[in-house]
């Protein structure tokens, strides 16, 4: 895909994200003040995301641990890059140093692990708890029922500062679990200065903007198809 291409793409989303703005009530907001658009740079070659880049996007997207540290060192200086995918508590130590914040968190156990490893390196890490918010088995994430008990675990560390909350709602039914993510996440207001709330990729970012997100994660809508390896 060329650069004309992902520029398009973004054109696109940026207008999508911004007609969903006004929808959502937040009308007197510019894109760019209330939703960042990350991108997802899973299998996504160098030369692609630095197209992205250069179309305006600061945010990237890392899900695998190794291919983050294969790539690195090829990312413009300028981006953001926040860790989105499952993480093993023993990899915690690889990354604490080259994120600026971690969207994964779904255990008192890595909370306490990135806790450990941000203390170690001098580092208040920034993170983002994780929501089970379809009780599915295939998906990493904390039972909404838990949920206030992780934040209380969380808050309590030295190390961590809690950003907000992420979900990966079911496929099909995605509207249904924002208008509830946004519920857990206004109420999670109410007691703790959360300001992030990360849901919504390609299929569904639309909606997610509707309910809140202010931060979208596109993959397909900026790159196009992914290569699966």
């Amino acid at each position: 895909m060329s650069y004309k291409n992902i520029e398009d793409n973004y054109k696109l989303v940026s207008e999508n994200i911004q007609r969903a703005i006004q929808r959502s009530g937040r009308s007197s907001q510019a894109m760019e003040d209330c939703v960042r658009v990350m991108a997802v740079t899973k299998t996504i070659d160098t030369e692609r995301i630095k197209s992205a880049v250069s179309c305006g996007i600061t945010l990237l997207g890392e899900s695998r641990v190794q291919e983050y540290l294969e790539k690195k060192a090829d990312y413009p200086e300028s981006t953001e890059v926040h860790f989105i995918g499952g993480l093993q508590s023993n990899k915690v130590r690889q990354i604490i140093d080259k994120v600026s914040l971690i969207q994964s968190i779904d255990s008192e156990r890595l909370a306490c692990e990135t806790d450990r490893q941000a203390r170690l390196n001098n580092l208040v890490m920034d993170v983002l708890i994780q929501v089970n918010i379809g009780g599915e088995s295939t998906k990493n994430g904390v039972a909404p029922n838990e949920l206030d008990f992780l934040i209380e675990k969380i808050t309590a560390l030295k190390g961590l500062r809690l950003r907000g909350l992420m979900a990966i709602p079911p496929m099909g039914d995605s509207v249904r679990y924002f208008e509830k993510m946004q519920k857990l996440f206004e109420k999670a207001k109410e007691y703790t200065p959360i300001d992030t709330l990360s849901m919504g990729m390609s299929g569904d970012y639309e909606e997610a903007v509707l309910f809140g997100a202010t931060i979208v994660r596109l993959g397909t809508a900026l790159f196009g198809n992914r290569i699966t390896r």
